[in-house]
């Protein structure tokens, strides 16, 4: 079996543009040199040992002048691959494989149209009222965060979606000259510099996440909530409620300062700004065409009384709209500028807009005009109850010590019990005590010091930004009730009338195990319930859970952790919200949106979910329209379909199993990554974790606290690492060692019925699957050969002896005789690209060693090549971190 002739075409198609463009801009001399690399690549993974030689040789001998040149080619052909499989996927309206069938190869848009849903939910017996209302109340909110694993330059990204849509036209017939179009964009890219020079500012990351906001949801929008509007129509008789907004949009961007040091209180209100204006610049521009368009002279009597008596009514208050808008956008600007702003009128929120908006809605219905009010109109009033005038709402987030420390210099300014060294009970006493007290605890003036000050300044800006500009304020390592209850107190001690809803985010594997312990004695609290109003919304954390005990534990928690916090929540009739913190990989709690959704814990998922989108992932699931709607329209059909037919409760003799399982994993993945003694020196012999740590790629540092070892490293770059040699550890350690031993024990059949009928731990399964389908270790013994001490490569050979192991086992477990059996096209894919990411990863090994002989100076043609090299290795994985 081979790719899908249309995609192999396609792909073909663009190799040999960037053929011509190599000729063509970089001479023939480098073209041969690819030919000659891409040759021996393919044979070598033939099984040819004398070619596989041979390119070592090649590469490990070129001038690093040629070594840079032959990476960007390399890396730029998979880029193009990239493009052209997620077009094909696009064009046949091919979905990624479900939870019913296998774990998608590449993260993106997974399957799961609302048509599809609502009609299977009707069969099964879902009464049509009960869907309609169902939809009606969702509360999706995808929240946007900063990526420092994203390599690639918002100008290459514009490029490559230009390709992309290229290729659309040409399949519409509107492209005549289409390959003409390719081979100019492709000459683009390859003179256009593809480092990153230096580290993006909170507010560049920002822009980053609005412009794909922009760019491309903006207009995707409203075709993905007319596409849910015929769905409820079709299946329910009723429509999409004009007021209803299923999914709406949040960021850390700009607002996350948790380890960030250039997150501060002044950037958090300039990101706020930026996003004003976006919002007013395009409301502007699509009021005005909207005025443009209803150029009707009759209305309802409700807006002859607005406008008098104007010929053209609704253009006469549609100019009302479009310059206030514009009155906005003057005044942002001049807050970014740092200038002071006119005094003329702007939209401080939605509101009055809103109304404006409805005024004319209802008026062209009332005169009988209802397909006029259903065109661009409601397309408008959509979007504005969706984006809002702020374009996202901004959650903080900062660590639980932060507030603490800040607590405990007020405390002993005021000569009470320093804070730090209250108990537990005593620190709860004093917060309620204070929460309940009318009295001020800090004046303006109050003496802090720098970071302290820094603290309650952020309180204070959320307080000038007000409810519509901001989200949640996220608590990161929570850990016991007194976290959440000192974030309400320097809430209230900064006097804000309309504070943000508090958000503990559990995050380590000892955290999610209190998590429903810490929210029952909140919940206990009369004050703290009062105050919650029958809303709760819990964050669990990924990312850091699996660092602390692999993939398949964290996964395990995470679930447990998922069904107390609801059994609390219930217990004291209050709706939680889960805040779901998953990255791009599955090391992090990534994978298909559908799979993932489908596979939480029954009741976890009732009609409201938060989740972070992080930047590779906003690439691949926003940067394209298509992709945008069937990102949109699946996060609603997954999250109706969990809401109203939920995946079954797990057997208490599964609960027993899996509960073994997490532990010997546990015990596994800790025994080598805490209990292997210079486990951390192969770690950074072995991987580029310490040259990564020095790209320009986030404004977030690599470490949250300096020097240290695994534990103050971030989760995105120990994950990011072990990418780049394609041991891709962190997914599945562990996994390998606890199928052993439960097999041995006579429990194979068991664990086989658990992966045929448990959503969740088919799930978990079928992406470590996919992950270890990704693993090559041929290249993580080359990295090992080439740059880790002698003395130190029996680790890593035994680690690529547990990933075989893992493999195994896994077969075993799924009953399939190759990794991704129920997913050819997907295997196809990844074994088409190795002989492309081969000569990178020899390159990669090659440049590491140059630049660790060259110490703390390496030369920057030779820093610039490995650059290279990571983008090349992040485009043939699909994912970074």
């Amino acid at each position: 079996m081979s790719l899908p002739e249309a995609l192999r075409d396609d792909v073909r198609t663009l190799g040999a543009l960037l053929g011509e463009v190599l000729r063509e801009q970089a001479g023939h001399t480098l073209y041969e040199r690819v030919e000659q690399v891409r040759a021996l690549a393919k044979r070598a993974r033939a099984g040819d040992e004398k070619a596989a030689e041979s390119l070592s040789n090649v590469l490990g001998e070129l001038p690093v002048g040629e070594a840079l040149p032959v990476a960007r080619a390399f890396s730029l052909f998979l880029q193009l691959a990239n493009i052209a499989e997620t077009h094909h996927r696009l064009r046949t309206g091919t979905p990624q494989p479900s939870s019913k069938s296998r774990a998608a190869v590449h993260e993106g848009p997974g399957p799961g149209d609302c048509t599809t849903t609502f009609r299977e939910l009707i069969r099964a017996g879902v009464a049509p009222e009960q869907l309609h209302a169902t939809v009606s109340q969702l509360r999706i909110e995808l929240v946007l965060t900063a990526h420092p694993t994203q390599v690639l330059r918002r100008s290459l990204l514009q490029r490559y979606n230009d390709i992309a849509a290229t290729l659309e036209r040409r399949d519409a017939g509107m492209e005549p000259h289409f390959e003409e179009a390719l081979r100019r964009m492709i000459t683009i890219i390859w003179d256009t510099d593809e480092v990153i020079r230096k580290k993006p500012s909170p507010a560049e990351e920002a822009k980053g996440g609005l412009t794909v906001l922009e760019q491309v949801v903006w207009h995707a929008l409203p075709v993905w909530l007319r596409r849910v509007d015929e769905a409820l129509r079709e299946h329910t008789g009723l429509g999409l409620p004009i007021e209803v907004a299923p999914v709406r949009f949040g960021s850390w961007m700009g607002g996350d300062r948790d380890g960030n040091p250039n997150v501060t209180a002044e950037r958090t209100l300039e990101c706020h700004r930026l996003g004003r204006w976006m919002a007013a610049d395009l409301f502007y521009k699509e009021v005005d065409v909207l005025r443009g368009e209803l150029s009707m002279q009759s209305c309802n009597s409700e807006l002859r009384a607005r406008v008098g008596d104007s010929r053209e009514p609704y253009r006469a208050l549609l100019r009302e709209a479009r310059d206030k808008l514009q009155a906005t956008r003057e005044h942002m600007q001049a807050l970014l500028d740092g200038e002071t702003p006119s005094a003329v009128p702007y939209y401080h929120d939605e509101r009055e807009l809103w109304d404006l908006l409805m005024l004319c809605y209802r008026s062209l219905n009332d005169v009988g005009q209802e397909v006029v009010a259903r065109g661009r109109l409601l397309d408008l009033i959509r979007r504005l109850r969706c984006f809002g005038l702020t374009m996202v709402r901004l959650d903080l987030r900062q660590d639980s010590d932060r507030h603490a420390e800040a607590m405990d210099e007020i405390t002993r300014y005021l000569g009470l019990k320093p804070y730090l060294e209250c108990s537990e009970p005593e620190r709860q006493a004093f917060l309620l005590s204070e929460l309940q007290s009318k009295r001020p605890l800090l004046s303006e003036d109050f003496p802090l010091s720098d970071d302290a000050r820094e603290v309650v300044d952020t309180f204070r800006v959320a307080r000038r930004i007000g409810p519509e500009g901001l989200g949640a304020y996220i608590i990161s390592m929570a850990r016991q009730p007194s976290d959440v209850l000192a974030v309400e107190l320097l809430q209230k001690a900064v006097g804000n009338p309309s504070p943000q809803r508090v958000v503990p985010l559990f995050e380590t594997l000892d955290d999610l195990e209190r998590a429903g312990s810490v929210m029952r004695q909140l919940f206990q609290m009369p004050w703290y319930h009062s105050h919650i109003n029958g809303q709760q919304e819990i964050m669990v954390g990924y990312s850091d859970s699996a660092k602390d005990g692999g993939r398949l534990t964290a996964n395990w928690w995470l679930y447990k952790a998922q069904e107390e916090v609801v059994r609390v929540c219930q217990e004291h009739g209050v709706h939680p919200t889960l805040f779901h913190g998953r990255g791009g990989t599955v090391a992090r709690g990534g994978g298909p949106t559908h799979l993932a959704i489908q596979s939480q814990p029954p009741g976890s998922i009732d009609g409201s979910l938060r989740v972070t989108e992080q930047g590779e992932m906003i690439q691949a699931k926003f940067a394209d329209p298509r992709i945008a709607v069937r990102t949109l329209e699946t996060y609603v059909a997954a999250t109706v379909d969990a809401t109203l037919a939920p995946p079954r409760a797990p057997e208490q003799s599964w609960r027993e199993r899996i509960e073994e399982l997490s532990r010997v994993a546990c015990d596994g993945y800790r025994s080598i990554v805490r209990g292997t003694d210079r486990f951390v020196e192969y770690f950074r012999h072995a991987t580029p974790e310490q040259e990564l740590g020095a790209l320009n790629i986030g404004s977030r540092p690599a470490r949250r606290k300096r020097g240290g070892g695994i534990e103050s490293l971030r989760a995105i770059p120990w994950i990011f690492a072990w990418t780049q040699n394609r041991l891709n550890l962190p997914s599945w350690l562990g996994v390998g060692r606890c199928l052993d031993r439960a097999f041995a024990e006579g429990h194979r059949q068991e664990i086989q019925q658990m992966y045929a009928e448990w959503p969740f731990f088919r799930a978990t399964i079928d992406l470590i699957e996919m992950v270890v389908a990704k693993c090559d270790p041929t290249s993580a013994a080359r990295y090992d050969r080439r740059l880790v001490p002698a003395d130190l490569q029996g680790l890593g050979a035994q680690l690529r002896k547990d990933l075989q192991v893992t493999i195994d086992r896994i077969l075993e477990v799924t009953g399939h005789k190759l990794l991704l059996e129920t997913y050819p096209e997907g295997r196809l894919s990844l074994e088409a690209r190795n002989p492309y990411i081969d000569p990178i990863n020899l390159l990669q090994i090659e440049l590491l060693r140059r630049l660790r002989q060259a110490g703390e100076d390496p030369p920057q043609e030779v820093w610039e090549a490995f650059v290279m090299t990571v983008n090349g290795i992040a485009a043939g994985m699909r994912n970074t971190g």
